[in-house]
């Protein structure tokens, strides 16, 4: 039994190695660039209006350590399956899960101009409108573009 645990930590440990897991700890965009599917919205990103204010986790994560750290957890995990299995679509695309975090960020970062957005909107409803905007259905590349 011990053996086996031996080859899953020496495995792991070096999977994680190989795979510069600890670079995914930190705020560092170009850990998100590990991977060969994100060069793309990396470079996109450097060349974007807001690499001056913000990384991949300021818009990619929720606010707070234990939000932060979950959601790279989750992220990492079907990353890695995905990778690993061949079962991801290229170019990657941004799932209804983290699309909800990464809207949530830009309301918070833009709140001034999102609740004057909102307010009009409120006041020209249509009744049969449920009320949503999304920043990101207009401003779908705006932190991977120019």
């Amino acid at each position: 039994m011990s053996a086996i645990v031996g080859v899953a930590i020496g495995i792991g440990s070096f999977t994680f190695a190989y795979a510069k897991g600890a670079s995914y700890m930190t705020d560092d965009p170009t850990a998100c660039a590990n991977c060969h599917v994100m060069q793309d919205q990396y470079s996109e990103w450097t060349n974007s209006s807001h690499h001056t204010v913000a990384v991949c986790n300021d818009c990619h994560t929720p606010p707070g350590f234990v939000g932060k750290y979950l959601s790279k957890a989750r992220n990492g995990w079907h990353h890695s399956v995905a990778f690993t299995a061949g079962g991801f679509h290229e170019p990657i695309q941004i799932t209804p899960h983290n699309r909800a975090i990464t809207e949530q960020r830009c309301r918070s970062c833009h709140q001034p101009i999102v609740q004057s957005i909102d307010a009009h909107a409120a006041s020209t409803r249509d009744e049969r409108d449920d009320g949503s905007i999304s920043c990101i259905r207009c401003h779908n590349d705006v932190g991977h573009g120019p």
